[in-house]
């Protein structure tokens, strides 16, 4: 894999995202900027898949600065629901005042029980990461966590459907667990692994 050089965009107007990404790339030398820093709108994600959406971010990002980009897509498969929301995760929680996902969850148990699926409703969290260059050479990163959904939803750390998930293995929901125990196992934990791994061997 490429060298990125000393400055990465992050693809990204999310504050926490970017200050995640901060620590994470500050031991390798590399300086993060965000999408925020450039007035960069926001691109419409018009792909079905996670990579699609991520890669359309990161295209955006490189083409309208000329830095090496990093962007991610993430969300969450049921599959009583033939794997919705997935990358419509998000979309499932907007409101004309923003998003709500207490309301998205809703949803989806409403869903589940018009599906008539019995309990467990197993389901994963996805995330992708598209690494891109300004040549448009890419590398990309998937991470993946197993669990089932659980009603009532269940903590109030974390966001999105963090109190309705439960990971395999445990007896805590994503919402119950601390930000050391989700970061642990999470979905875009995997991912990130796996580009650090790549990174490093790059360093090296």
């Amino acid at each position: 894999m490429k060298a990125i050089g000393d400055t990465l965009l992050i693809a990204t107007h999310n504050a926490g995202k970017l200050e995640e990404y901060r620590a994470l790339f500050a031991p390798l030398g590399i300086t993060c900027r965000s999408n925020a820093d450039f007035d960069l709108p926001e691109p419409e994600e018009t792909e079905t898949t996670f990579v699609g959406n991520a890669r359309i971010k990161a295209r955006a990002a490189v083409a309208a600065t000329g830095l090496p980009a990093l962007a991610d897509d993430s969300g969450i498969e049921v599959d009583a629901l033939d794997g919705r929301p997935g990358v419509h995760t998000a979309d499932w929680a907007e409101t004309p005042n923003g998003r709500d996902f207490i309301m998205a969850m809703t949803r989806t148990k409403t869903e589940l029980d018009a599906s008539g699926t019995a309990e467990p409703w197993t389901a994963r969290f996805r995330a992708t990461l598209v690494l891109m260059w300004p040549d448009g050479t890419e590398a990309v990163f998937e991470g993946a966590v197993e669990g089932t959904l659980v009603w009532p939803i269940r903590g109030q750390v974390g966001h999105g459907y963090d109190p309705m998930f439960q990971p395999l293995g445990h007896d805590k929901t994503f919402g119950e667990m601390t930000f050391a125990e989700k970061n642990a196992i999470s979905h875009r934990s995997d991912a990130l692994q796996q580009m650090m791994a790549a990174l490093a061997k790059t360093a090296g």
